[in-house]
């Protein structure tokens, strides 16, 4: 496996170098980006399988001259799991990008975007495989920095730009609670070696493991997109290119949940109170609740898949909370099932944010806008399009036979097992938990039903949707294989579970792979068949029978099928696409039922005619729903930043005596503490 990772790091490494070694051949430079990072992602889904199903975790390291720093690596099958998703998410990325890049040509420097790419794919690669709190920072920084870089890509539009900025500042303040993190870790154990965070030389005061705790929530979940910290995710992934908008929704964002898993169940030993697993599972629950319903609002495509990962990352956070919960009382069985389903849910989510994102992305190439009122009709114009991101919604919708669903089950079994646990106040809070995540998913699916059937049924409403083409073969190719695996993974869990299971047992200390599958792994039947037990194959099976009963029936009693094609009555007038459902008038019910927390706002404004006020020139129309978390919290610390800024400014004086005083005097200061 050695030879794989450093095979892995060599093609990225060409990925980054070959593009500038073609100036002035966009094209090439593309192909050369997208073909290492192709390349490179299919040897990390070789080393990804290899780590999950070897006996032994492979580690390397070699030394560095800076103290406490050295580049150690460690696959054991947490961070396997993770490089293969990053690498499953990489390869359909790469693949779409030798078509997509065309897009950027004569715009941006297409060298640079590859190499960036290419950075970023092995960065996140790094994140995962640290061995070592200080090279794990290198990386984490590298990450982050190079995604800044990647959304700024298209830099000449000032939204762009504020996206950017706003991104770079979370991101790093995310970043100072990372590293208060491993700080502390390290007072414990006297070293950054991830060995010795998990058999520190002193153990931690509780107060000490607390802050640990609170420090990664706010570090790693700012970094996920936790509410309230998601401020960032709606800004930065529409700002990107649409490859990369997939990359940091699908994988990016899962490489905090990793960290979380990694410090919570292996440097602090799985032991925690009560409330540190309520935490997680109530922050989880807000995100999953407060994501789907800010997407539910949104007309622009890619917005609304951003929100939705906020929503899918509160799910994947109320598997862990759950888990931890059960880990608190001893009741290991169900503590793995929460943390295989938030795992599940994971790669899950990697593959059909990814799709989905990819889907995003082919719309605006073939229009031009991310508008979807400026959508309809595009399944007519762009059929494969429209079915891969048909089989992405239905699976984010948690509809069987796809993966969404198979995670999300296996959630519900989980928070519906609180019955077992001691004490009343969680026995009642994991069902309430279950059912937000049922009313989730039912705005879920109203929402990915408002995605596609305004944007790719009805009739076109505007120019460009009704000039739109069918994206290119290799866009096409990287959305079906993921739309391949969604459907795969939702019929295959006999497949993926002893695999995760490899996961929960060491950081558990319990598998439960035999547990979990009945009936030859054909089922799932965590606790047993009575109580509850779903077979996907048995209902794909049966969801295809009933389509061919219908049209056997259709053909017995319907007699001879023949093709009959009328004019669709429109009450004696014709048809136009200002008839059709917009996406505003498709989310108005939902809108008033949760007026509380949308808080709307209408404004119509009226010009008559000169002639008579009785009759109107023009109507404008807008509407806005209160952006809280902007208004009552981003929007005071900002303010008080400002402040404190304002404030500060009197000590830029302009004067070089005076800057050449301050450096004196620091330097004074810092002789008198080395005294």
């Amino acid at each position: 496996m050695l030879v794989l990772l450093i095979g892995l790091i060599f093609c990225y490494g060409s990925g980054i170098l070959l593009p500038f070694c073609v100036p002035r051949k966009p094209q090439i430079q593309g192909m050369l980006g997208s073909a290492c990072s192709s390349v490179a992602s299919l040897i990390g889904i070789a080393l990804g399988l290899g780590g999950l199903v070897a006996a032994e975790p492979l580690t390397a390291s070699v030394a560095s001259l800076i103290p406490l720093l050295s580049f150690a690596v460690r696959l054991d099958p947490l961070s396997s799991f993770f490089v293969l998703t990053i690498s499953l998410a990489g390869l359909a990325t790469s693949i779409y990008a030798m078509s997509y890049l065309k897009e950027f040509h004569g715009r941006v420097s297409v060298a640079m975007l590859a190499a960036l790419t290419n950075g970023f794919l092995l960065s996140m690669i790094l994140v995962v495989i640290a061995d070592n709190g200080f090279f794990f920072l290198m990386a984490w920084e590298l990450m982050s920095l190079v995604s800044y870089f990647l959304v700024v890509t298209e830099h000449e539009k000032a939204e762009v730009r504020d996206a950017g900025f706003f991104y770079l500042v979370m991101t790093h303040v995310g970043t100072a609670f990372v590293v208060l993190t491993y700080l502390v870790l390290f007072q414990s154990a006297g070293s950054f070696s991830f060995e010795s965070f998990r058999h520190p030389e002193q153990a931690l005061p509780d107060g000490m493991k607390t802050l640990v705790f609170l420090a990664a929530l706010i570090g790693f979940g700012t970094k996920a997109g936790i509410v309230p910290l998601h401020g960032w995710l709606p800004l930065a992934h529409p700002a990107a290119p649409s490859h990369i908008s997939a990359l940091m929704s699908g994988v990016m964002i899962k490489t905090a949940i990793y960290a979380l898993i990694r410090v919570y169940f292996d440097f602090l030993g799985g032991q925690f109170p009560w409330w540190w697993g309520f935490t997680v599972l109530l922050v989880g629950t807000l995100s999953a609740l407060l994501g789907v319903m800010y997407a539910l609002m949104e007309h622009d495509l890619k917005r609304l898949l951003a929100f939705h990962s906020v929503e899918n990352i509160g799910i994947i956070l109320m598997g862990i909370g759950a888990g931890m919960i059960f880990q608190t009382y001893g009741l290991t069985e169900f503590a793995a099932l929460g943390l295989l389903a938030a795992l599940y849910h994971t790669i899950n989510h990697a593959l059909f944010k990814t799709l989905l994102f990819m889907g995003a992305g082919s719309l605006l190439y073939a229009t031009h806008t991310r508008n979807m009122e400026e959508y309809g009709g595009l399944l007519r114009r762009m059929p494969w399009t429209g079915l891969f991101f048909l089989i992405g919604a239905l699976s984010i919708s948690a509809l069987p036979p796809t993966n969404g669903f198979i995670s999300e089950w296996l959630l519900f079994q989980t928070l519906f097992l609180s019955f077992q646990l001691p004490a009343l106040f969680l026995k009642l809070m994991l069902p309430i938990a279950a059912a937000i995540l049922a009313l989730t998913g039912v705005l879920a699916l109203a929402c990915f039903a408002k995605a596609f059937g305004i944007s790719f049924l009805a009739l076109a409403r505007s120019t460009h949707a009704r000039q739109a083409e069918e994206v290119p073969i290799a866009m096409r190719i990287a959305m079906g294989s993921l739309a391949l695996l969604c459907v795969g993974l939702g019929l295959a869990p006999m497949i993926v579970v002893p695999l995760l299971d490899r996961i929960t047992g060491p950081l558990t200390g319990l598998s439960i792979s035999d547990k979990v599958l009945a009936l030859d792994g054909w089922a799932l039947a965590p606790v047993n068949m009575e109580f509850s037990s779903v077979s996907t194959p048995m209902l794909a099976v049966m969801l295809l029978l009933c389509g061919l009963l219908g049209l056997v029936l259709a053909f017995l009693f319907g007699g001879q099928l023949v093709t009959r094609s009328y004019k669709t009555w429109g009450c004696g007038i014709t048809l136009s696409p200002r008839m059709a459902y917009t996406a505003t008038g498709f989310t108005q019910p939902i809108k008033r039922v949760f007026s509380t927390i949308y808080q709307p706002t209408i404004k119509l404004e009226t010009e008559f005619l000169e002639e008579s006020r009785y009759f109107a020139k023009q109507r404008k129309f807008e509407f806005h729903i209160e952006p809280i978390f902007e208004q009552y919290l981003y929007g005071p610390v900002v303010r008080v930043f400002l402040g404190i800024a304002d404030r500060l400014r009197i000590l830029q004086g302009g004067s070089l005596h005076l800057y050449l005083a301050y450096i004196f005097v620091t330097l004074v200061v810092l002789l008198l503490f080395a005294v």
